[in-house]
């Protein structure tokens, strides 16, 4: 990545023109002939910008330019759109080159799948007397998130325990369709005289009102996740609706 810090200017041509007067910004070149210009302000977000395949070439200025202070052009063309974007230079206050090297992507905390592993270690969330039986249990129509069996009869569990089995789907945010996704899977397990009854736990960090109401309606309880508290961060109860 090459960053260049200069007084400039940028007209951009092609689906609409766009101008930048002259200030202070920083340009950037990534590796994959991408081109963006930055100010110091609006956070990640360029001020104009050029994606690949593009091609830079860096231009002398005529004569009027040259008389008005441009050193040089950079001249980036779109190999596709023919769109382009014109730099002119008049500074340059800073010019580095590195080698970031290949990115190993973004890896994100708190998704479904950490949010489910930290749930089968963790079952007495849902509630006491609890055990799990697998997690990714098979049906016809797809995977139950975790299949749990009650272990006994408990009056201060926040689950009915005298249920046989409770099926429980995790989501980040849940709303009508992780209800009727749930729903669907109950109906099968159901049928089941070996699973029979299978009660519904909807396991998420937040709901949308409907999917609330819509889960209560259906008999399926929902439980909002703390996932700081499961991991050990912080304290906090998960809460039973």
């Amino acid at each position: 990545m090459r960053l260049v810090i200069a007084r400039c200017s940028v007209d951009y041509s092609g689906r609409l023109t766009a101008h930048l007067p002259l200030a202070t910004r920083l340009l950037m070149l990534k590796a994959d002939g991408s081109v963006l210009v930055h100010s110091d302000s609006l956070s990640y977000k360029p001020l104009n910008w050029m994606s690949p395949p593009c091609t830079l070439s860096v231009e002398q200025p005529d004569a009027e330019s040259a008389s008005a202070g441009v050193q040089e052009y950079w001249r980036v063309t779109h190999a596709k759109t023919g769109d382009a974007l014109l730099v002119r230079i008049y500074e340059v206050l800073h010019d580095s080159a590195h080698e970031l090297g290949v990115d190993p992507g973004l890896q994100k905390d708190g998704v479904e799948a950490d949010l489910q592993r930290l749930l089968a270690e963790q079952v007495e969330v849902i509630g006491d007397g609890l055990s799990l039986v697998r997690r990714e249990f098979p049906t016809a129509i797809g995977p139950v998130d975790l299949m749990l069996r009650t272990s006994g009869a408990d009056s201060a569990a926040t689950v009915t325990v005298e249920l046989a089995h409770v099926a429980v789907e995790v989501k980040r945010k849940a709303g009508i369709d992780a209800v009727e996704q749930l729903t669907r899977y109950l109906e099968l397990l159901n049928r089941d005289p070996h699973l029979r009854p299978v009660r519904g736990v909807l396991a998420a960090q937040s709901f949308a009102p409907q999917a609330r109401t819509l889960a209560g309606d259906r008999g399926i309880d929902c439980i909002t996740l703390d996932y700081d508290a499961m991991k050990g961060v912080e304290s906090g109860t998960p809460t039973l609706f």
